[in-house]
C-alpha cells in the first residue's frame, strides 16, 4: 500500500511539472528582448541577427520550439547556455552549492528559533510573554528580507566589523569561513520564515493542548515538560512539518534577492544574470529545476508525515 501511494504521488507530479514548463517557456519567450540582438550588440545588422536566430532555433514557431525543448528536457538535456557555452545542467550544478548551503542554513536557523518560541507562546497563552512573542513574529513577517539584510550589514559588518560586508567563502576554504560568510544572509533570509513557523507552531500547539489525552497525562502526574514536548509537540509536529516544507520554497525564492544583496554566486545570481543576457536556455532550465526540487521536497515532507504520526499512514492506507 505504501509503495502504491508513493507511485501515485510521483505520477501526480508529472502534470504539475508539465504545466510549469509551459508557463516558464511562454513567460520567457513572450518577454521583450531578443537574445540574438543582445548577443550581437547594437551594431549588428538585420542579416546577422536573422542568421543567429536560425542557429539558435528561435526562427521556429513557439510551439515547435517548446516541443523540441520539452523532448530534450525529459531526457535530462536542458540545452546549452548561449552566453557561457556550457550545458545548463552543468551550469546549474556550479551555482547550486551556495544556494543550497544558504537555504539549508537559513532553514535550520528558522526551525531552531521558531519551534521553542511557538511552544512557549502556546503554553503561556494570553500572558504578556505570549503577546510580546506574537508581536515580534508579526514584525518579522512584515520586514522584507533585503531590508533586514541591509540593516545587518550596517550593524554587524560596517559598525561592529564582525563580518565581511559581502562575499562568499566556498566550503573548500574551510567550514568555519564558509559558515561565517553565510550567517548574515541566512539570518536575513530566515527571519520571516521563523516568524511564520512561530505562529503556526503556537496555533497547532493550542489545538493539541485542548485535547482530552493532554488532561489525562497531566492527571497522571507527569511532569509538565514531558506533557508538552513528548505528547503535545509530537502530535502537533505533523502540521509544523508541513509548514516547514512550504517555507523551504519561499526560502529558495527569497534567496534570489539575498544573494544579490550579499553578492553570493548562487542560483539567484544565475537567474538575474541570465535574464539580463536573455539567455533563454538557462532561464528555462534553472526555473524548471527549481520547480522540480520544490515538488520533490514536498513529496519527501509528505512521506515523512507517516513517520511522525502513524495515524496519517493508516489513513492513507484506508484511502
Amino acid at each position: 500500500m505504501v509503495t502504491s501511494y508513493i507511485i501515485k504521488r510521483i505520477l501526480s507530479i508529472i502534470p504539475v511539472l508539465f504545466i510549469v514548463s509551459i508557463i516558464v517557456f511562454l513567460i520567457v519567450h513572450l518577454a521583450p528582448g531578443e537574445p540574438a540582438s543582445v548577443i550581437l550588440g547594437t551594431n549588428a545588422t538585420e542579416k546577422d541577427i536573422l542568421k543567429l536566430k536560425k542557429e539558435l532555433g528561435h526562427d521556429l514557431p513557439l510551439y515547435e520550439q517548446f516541443i523540441y525543448w520539452i523532448k530534450d528536457a525529459v531526457t535530462g538535456d536542458l540545452g546549452n547556455s548561449i552566453y557561457a557555452k556550457k550545458p545548463v545542467v552543468e551550469l546549474f550544478g556550479t551555482y547550486l552549492l551556495p544556494t543550497f548551503s544558504l537555504t539549508i542554513f537559513a532553514q535550520i536557523i528558522a526551525v531552531l528559533i521558531s519551534i521553542p518560541i511557538g511552544v512557549i507562546a502556546a503554553v503561556r497563552r494570553g500572558t504578556f510573554t505570549d503577546q510580546f512573542l506574537m508581536g515580534m513574529s508579526l514584525l518579522g513577517i512584515s520586514i522584507p528580507s533585503f531590508l533586514l539584510g541591509l540593516f545587518l550589514i550596517l550593524i554587524f559588518a560596517v559598525e561592529l566589523n564582525w563580518f565581511s560586508i559581502a562575499g562568499y567563502e566556498p566550503l573548500s576554504n574551510g567550514f568555519i569561513p564558509h559558515i561565517k560568510s553565510l550567517i548574515l544572509p541566512a539570518l536575513a533570509l530566515s527571519l520571516a520564515q521563523a516568524a511564520f513557523i512561530v505562529r503556526m507552531t503556537r496555533s497547532s500547539m493550542l489545538d493539541v493542548l485542548n485535547h482530552p489525552y493532554i488532561k489525562t497525562a497531566r492527571s497522571k502526574g507527569l511532569k509538565e515538560y514531558i506533557v508538552i514536548y513528548k505528547h503535545a509537540l509530537r502530535n502537533a509536529f505533523v502540521t509544523i512539518l508541513e509548514v516547514i516544507g512550504q517555507t523551504f520554497a519561499t526560502l529558495v525564492a527569497g534567496a534570489v534577492v539575498i544573494e544579490f544583496v550579499f553578492n553570493i554566486p548562487g542560483i539567484g545570481q544565475l537567474i538575474v544574470n541570465s535574464i539580463e543576457r536573455r539567455d533563454f536556455p538557462v532561464i528555462q532550465g534553472t526555473i524548471l529545476l527549481v520547480a522540480v526540487s520544490y515538488v520533490v521536497i514536498n513529496l519527501i515532507i509528505d512521506l515523512l508525515y507517516g513517520v511522525v504520526d502513524p495515524r496519517v499512514r493508516l489513513n492513507r492506507k484506508e484511502g
